[in-house]
């Protein structure tokens, strides 16, 4: 932000060297990252005054002046045409130099003689305006310097203000901070608002809609001003700090704001249809042209200014050119507001519309100076354009504010973070320097109020902060903090990713790390229509956008997010893991559940695309596997996989939850195809999510066992057997394991078979039982009593019916 020194000077006074002001504006949080002149080109031109003024005797358009400088009158030809007798003016002697380098010479114009020249404002570079020679004010001195007598000359800063310090995107906040600083005292702006005898509410009204994004909204009317320039003050004032100049009545919402840190817009009142305002969202696809000259195409959530029938203005953005002030505007709506910091961000950042209004807005303005800003452009619009401010103000208060709470300050918890040795009386003085009201509040306590515009201070350390800013950090001692020798350590977390990561990397998955944050439809996109991953939702107060502004509840729609970048850039083989935290809100309680989670996703060729192993893909039992195989890594005990058709966004039939007894460990399967359409992917994706909370307290209880290997044969029975189509394979294998025959050593699946030859509603699953005996060879008659026994068994709990053996 630029910083006009002549400015602050109005304010606060300055009795030191412009570089150690900004050094000291820069150790206290204000960085200060350069200097620059604001002055102007010319030279020797001084105040002077028109005594007479004839026409020229050989040339209509021009005229001869005589000009007293206080010491002499000179005779000069001009061809202005605002020239007259008595008017002030500025003229540049003979050897005065111009912008440009040109240098004033002793002339004869049509024959008479012309001894210097009376400047216009674009002569001396000081405007673009060259309509005539520059009036000057009638109570300047006859020969003085005219940069001396407008105060041409100035030092601009061009301060780095943090996110935090709104209260300082202004001349006075600036000033406040250098009274602070220096231990002066800060000279507020005095006005008076004169009012004439029509009120405000006989002509219009206010309706917020919307009171959390507009919690306040005031407004005032002037009538029968005159719109034209600003005077010079105003203009070169606004220059400085990098405004252009437009108009009287546009410049004094700029001047203030740019005074008072409070953004202010000025509505042409006779293009304010039914003459009110009301304050509310736009409409979806509702259609407006902003100052800029573009149309913008808006959505809901953006908070518009509107009239009686139309948006007028994108609120603490820019206004519309459906109600600017022009030439011929004689009556003024002016408004003054606080919106939603971030509300303004949210609509700034979608819009790509990033200006001075919105910037202040955004950080947060000081709620209870709406008021004085609107009352002071008020008075200074009414008396540069010649009007009349209607008795009254609107002010529209739905939500008020908290501010002014009280906070307790412990100086010697001060005095211990700091490492100082300050005393309570400094501590009071700086805090008392910096507007707060500071109270005792017992023995080791003070009480201290933050000022209104101070919204950022709200916590005991936010004041220790402010002491040593103030105090000066350069004085707070350097110390090191106290070490502890001794040898480090890995957590048992760390310990499991480790382990985890190791398997999957071995299995050929890479690792991502993708944001917790994903957008508020992202249920829609996983075809979630209730449930806690959806009711257990935790919204982000200040998003960064829309698309991250709820916390996820599910790794799925990272890893969607994740596999649709890739895919668009080419890769189309891939197997990524991550490890992550998903967040369940907690009713009642101000933080969520966090959720230790890990999330896996693959998809396209199991191989990656190979002449020899052709048209093999990633599919469900893929993952499976590698879940099966982190398991088996981490030493956790046979699991279930229980089919399951209640996860919205996996495929029903081919997902299932990973069981460990009474424990959902996690879930498995092949993603939607409806979910696959909403992400634009054409290959099938598998993915898996898994605790590892729940992993972990399994991990850390794990017992190992060992048993000496057999080292004698195997005996191998193969049977198939008819069931539904809707029984599991783990059903049979449960009841064969159930049956507890010590020689059955291993059972499972080698075929799955169906076809209508053996029903429309059947299908054939074979098993294949192992047997070994740990201290002898098996015999046949052993092995075929303990298979019968299975496969009675396996027929009677299903039902199921043997094909063949």
């Amino acid at each position: 932000m630029k910083v006009s020194l002549n400015w602050i000077r109005d304010f606060v006074d300055i009795d030191m060297d412009v570089g150690d002001l900004a050094n000291r504006l820069t150790m206290a949080g204000l960085e200060v990252e350069g200097i620059e002149s604001f002055g102007v080109e010319f030279r020797n031109v001084i105040v002077a005054r028109i005594e007479e003024a004839k026409p020229h005797p050989s040339a209509d358009k021009l005229k001869l002046c005589t000009v007293n400088t206080g010491k002499e009158f000179l005779p000069i030809v001009c061809g202005a045409s605002n020239v007259r007798k008595g008017v002030y003016v500025a003229l540049a002697k003979v050897g005065a130099t111009l912008p440009g380098g040109y240098t004033i010479k002793s002339v004869r114009i049509r024959g008479e003689i012309s001894e210097g020249m009376l400047c216009s404002e674009a002569e001396l570079g000081i405007s673009e305006d060259h309509s005539g020679v520059m009036i000057l004010p009638e109570n300047l001195p006859l020969g003085m310097n005219l940069v001396s007598a407008l105060n041409l000359e100035d030092v601009v800063f061009e301060v780095a203000v943090t996110p935090n310090r709104g209260d300082c995107l202004s001349i006075l906040g600036i000033a406040r901070e250098i009274a602070a600083i220096t231990g002066k005292s800060v000279r507020y702006p005095s006005f008076t608002v004169q009012e004439d005898e029509e009120d405000i509410h006989d002509i219009t009204s206010v309706t917020i809609e919307d009171p959390d994004l507009c919690p306040r909204y005031t407004a005032r009317i002037i009538r029968n001003i005159t719109v034209g320039p600003s005077p010079l003050w105003m203009r070169r004032r606004l220059q400085a700090v990098g405004l252009r100049a437009i108009n009287n009545a546009v410049d004094v919402t700029n001047y203030v704001m740019m005074e008072l840190g409070q953004p202010l817009h000025a509505f042409d009142f006779r293009f304010l249809e039914e003459g009110r305002i009301v304050v509310r969202q736009a409409q979806e696809g509702e259609r407006f042209y902003s100052l800029d000259g573009k149309e913008r195409i808006l959505r809901r959530g953006v908070l518009m200014i509107c009239d009686g029938v139309k948006p007028v203005a994108i609120a603490g953005i820019m206004g519309g050119l459906n109600s600017e002030v022009k030439d011929d505007t004689t009556t003024i709506l002016l408004e003054s507001a606080y919106f939603s910091p971030a509300s303004i961000r949210r609509s700034s950042r979608w819009l790509g519309m990033n200006t001075d209004a919105s910037f202040r807005f955004e950080r947060g303005i000081d709620p209870e100076g709406v008021i004085k800003a609107l009352n002071r452009a008020a008075s200074l619009i009414a008396a540069l354009g010649g009007g009349v401010v209607c008795r009254g103000v609107i002010d529209n208060y739905p939500k008020k504010i908290v501010t002014g709470v009280p906070i307790y300050l412990r100086w010697e918890r001060l005095n211990s973070v700091l490492g100082t040795r300050i005393s309570r009386e400094e501590i009071e003085r700086i805090l008392v320097g910096l507007e707060m009201k500071v109270s005792h509040g017992g023995d080791d306590k003070i009480v201290v109020i933050p000022p209104s515009f101070r919204m950022d201070v709200c916590r005991e350390i936010d004041l220790i902060e402010e002491v040593a800013r103030i105090y000066g950090y350069e004085k707070v001692p350097v110390t090191l903090p106290p070490t502890r020798n001794e040898p480090g350590g890995i957590s048992d977390k760390e310990q499991l990713e480790r382990e985890i990561r190791a398997i999957l990397r071995g299995c050929g998955f890479s690792e991502i790390i993708t944001y917790s944050f994903v957008p508020d439809n992202f249920a829609t996109y996983l075809n979630l229509s209730g449930g806690p991953l959806v009711e257990k939702t935790l919204r982000i107060k200040n998003p960064l956008s829309e698309e991250q502004s709820v916390m996820r509840t599910t790794m799925a729609y990272s890893l969607m997010e994740t596999v649709v970048r890739n895919v668009r850039q080419g890769q189309n083989d891939l197997k990524f893991f991550e490890f992550g935290k998903i967040y369940l809100s907690r009713e009642g309680e101000t933080l969520p559940e966090e959720q230790w989670t890990l999330g896996l996703v693959g998809t396209g060729y199991r191989y990656g695309e190979s002449w020899y192993y052709s048209n093999l893909f990633f599919d469900f039992y893929d993952l499976k596997g590698i879940v099966e195989k982190i398991l088996e890594g981490l030493h956790i005990g046979r699991v279930d996989f229980e089919s399951s058709k209640d996860i919205g966004y996996l495929h029903p039939g081919r997902a299932c939850f990973v069981r460990l007894g009474e424990t959902i460990l996690g879930c498995i399967g092949e993603v939607h195809p409806e979910v696959q359409m909403k992400f634009d992917i054409q290959n099938r994706v598998i993915v898996a999510e898994l605790n590892l909370e729940a992993l972990l307290s399994l991990w850390k209880d794990r017992r190992i066992f060992y048993r000496e290997l057999s080292k004698f044969p195997v005996s191998v029975r193969d049977a198939a057997f008819l069931v539904d189509k809707d029984v599991e394979a783990k059903k049979l294998i449960e009841v064969a394991r159930s049956q507890g025959e010590e020689v059955l050593e291993n059972v499972m699946i080698f075929d799955v078979y169906e076809s209508e030859k053996i029903g429309k509603d059947k299908k054939s699953i074979g098993l294949r039982f192992v047997f070994r005996s740990k201290d002898r060879t098996l015999t046949d008659s052993e092995v075929n009593a303990v298979y019968y026994k299975l496969i009675r068994a396996i027929e009677e709990a299903v039902p199921a019916k043997l094909r063949s053996v």
